[in-house]
């Protein structure tokens, strides 16, 4: 197998016949360029003559007719995989985002950013569930045009698949999971397979090394538990474990004089209230009623605070061209005034994390931050390999308590881009995007392998 990049180019002559510049036979090491050759793209196929012609550039040019017949939704620069022992040239790739909707332009702005980062590099384009034809192997999908516009096109079923379906209930229906193991079936690798639930990913990690990382926790617990976990802590978070955004979260201290005091957010406000009684705080909570079912209950952890306000990281880990974890970004998030999270919706601020612990920690700062990056990545390795499936980014939440040790709250299968606004992260926001097109360029098999 050899790879290389060229420009694709159709021809309006009436000759079924494909031709390749000589700078393009070489670099896919052709010594000769005649009989046959299959061209793929995605799913389709089809088989004509070849031959070689002259130019000082990598040039591959079929007939219009052919460009039709495959679907191929545009000409100009693309990747192509060449293997000699079945004489087949692999055009593309042919990127596939699912999403959770068909418009033309795509509802998601992530989305619409990937698509932007890759379609003048490969065939990027985002389609729904609702778009696939099993029968014909094809799929509509929203392609971005030259001109910064969005056409509708059908093409064969992709190379790869980049899940970003953003309804959490959608996903666990089981007509969604079937349509993702169709998938599979085919022989096209799609990563980022679903939502990550809280209780699911300790689950994961249970006796692992790393199960030392994440704070005391109970699923669905009961007023005895949440009290035993209030006089040990005296700070107690309740999560529920599937919610995101920092929705649905109380933050509980008890204090032996004042009673408990609990923050939420509802609405746009954050709210704090005070029970003297337990009795009042578990009424409040409606734990006699259920309410608390789908939740966890989790140890409060006193983080390291910059201005009296407590902080946490978000860290972006991506799998690169080579099959690896990296660290794509970094940003610190302090709560806002009177919020129970750090979530930028509740008053939170981005951070550089580098600032933040020298402040804290002083000149082993820097020592921290090393730290926590290869922590995350044990975490990435960890959680993928436990749950079996390929995983292409995750979204970490983990804090640094005042000793200095590392905690993780939640891992986010499919984290936004939120920290990526501020100015001294476009740079790492930039290159979270190549991490991903490469990584589909891997599971593509348009990317050499190292194992290879």
């Amino acid at each position: 197998m050899s790879l290389a990049t060229c420009i694709l180019q159709a021809t309006s002559k009436t000759e079924r016949v494909a031709t390749a510049t000589r700078p393009l036979l070489k670099a896919l090491g052709i010594a000769r360029a005649n009989g046959t050759v299959r061209l793929k793209l995605g799913s389709a196929s089809v088989v004509l003559p070849f031959r070689a012609t002259g130019g000082k550039t990598a040039v591959l040019r079929v007939p219009q007719s052919v460009r039709t017949e495959l679907s191929i939704p545009r000409t100009g620069r693309i990747f192509v995989r060449y293997e000699p022992e079945t004489r087949t040239m692999r055009l593309g790739p042919l990127i596939g985002i699912l999403t959770s909707d068909s418009s033309s332009r795509p509802s998601s702005l992530l989305v619409r950013t990937h698509l932007a980062y890759g379609s003048d590099k490969a065939f990027c384009f985002a389609f729904s569930p609702r778009d696939v034809d099993w029968e014909k192997r094809t799929v509509t999908g929203s392609f971005r045009t030259a001109d910064g516009g969005w056409a509708r096109r059908t093409v064969p079923l992709p190379d790869v698949v980049y899940n970003r379906m953003t309804q959490r209930k959608e996903e666990k229906q089981e007509p969604i999971k079937r349509f993702k193991e169709r998938f599979i079936e085919q022989g096209i690798p799609i990563f980022n397979w679903g939502f990550f639930d809280k209780w699911d990913v300790y689950k994961l990690l249970e006796k692992e090394d790393m199960e030392q990382l994440i704070p005391e926790s109970y699923l669905n617990p009961s007023a005895d538990t949440l009290r035993s976990m209030l006089e040990r802590y005296r700070l107690v978070y309740l999560k529920p474990t599937g919610g995101s955004l920092g929705l649905g979260i109380y933050r509980i201290a008890w204090h032996p004089r004042s009673g408990y005091w609990v923050r939420y957010r509802r609405g746009n406000r954050n709210r704090l209230l005070r029970f003297p009684h337990f009795s009042g705080l578990t009424a409040m909570l409606g734990l006699s009623r259920g309410k608390l079912r789908h939740y966890i209950a989790q140890q409060g952890v006193r983080l390291i605070e910059i201005d009296g306000s407590p902080v946490d990281f978000r860290f972006h880990m991506h799998k690169n061209g080579d099959n690896q974890w990296v660290v794509s970004g970094i940003g610190c998030k302090r709560a806002g005034r009177g919020s129970v999270t750090t979530h930028l919706r509740a008053g939170g601020q981005i951070l550089l994390p580098e600032e933040v612990l020298r402040r804290a920690f002083g000149e082993q700062g820097v020592r921290m931050l090393e730290s926590a990056k290869q922590t995350a990545i044990r975490l990435a390795e960890t959680i993928e390999r436990k749950c079996r499936r390929p995983l292409g980014e995750i979204g970490f939440d983990l804090g640094i308590d005042r000793k200095g040790k590392i905690w993780m709250f939640e891992a986010n299968a499919k984290p936004g881009r939120s920290i990526f606004k501020h100015p001294a992260l476009k740079a790492d926001g930039r290159a979270a995007l190549r991490y991903t097109f490469e990584y589909c360029l891997y599971l593509a098999r348009f990317r050499r392998r190292k194992e290879a």
